[in-house]
């Protein structure tokens, strides 16, 4: 049996490229609704909610836009394994905020 890889391959890549694209389109204006939403409905007036409180949020959803973004990046190999001699426990729990 030969299994032909051509251009059905390369459709099935370009499907999925655009279905991510697509998701990633609708993700941020999601997140733009959302946001105009939160900002307007801050119960806080004291201390009121601005765009500038969702910079790091834009700055992961605009990470999905490259193929290497943020859910995509493989797992890094560079370290040797426990058995190996490398680290047993990699600590991945992020510093408390200051």
């Amino acid at each position: 049996m030969q299994v032909h890889i051509g251009e059905g391959a390369e459709k099935t890549l370009q499907q999925e490229e655009e279905a991510r694209r697509e998701f990633i389109a609708e993700l941020w204006r999601r997140f733009e609704a959302l946001q105009e939403w939160a900002v307007s409905h801050w119960p806080d007036q004291q201390h009121p909610l601005s765009s500038a409180d969702f910079v790091e949020t834009r700055k992961e959803i605009l990470s999905l836009r490259s193929p290497a973004g943020s859910l995509n990046q493989p797992a890094t190999r560079d370290a040797a394994e426990p058995e190996q001699g490398g680290a047993q426990y990699q600590d991945v729990t992020p510093a408390p905020w200051p």
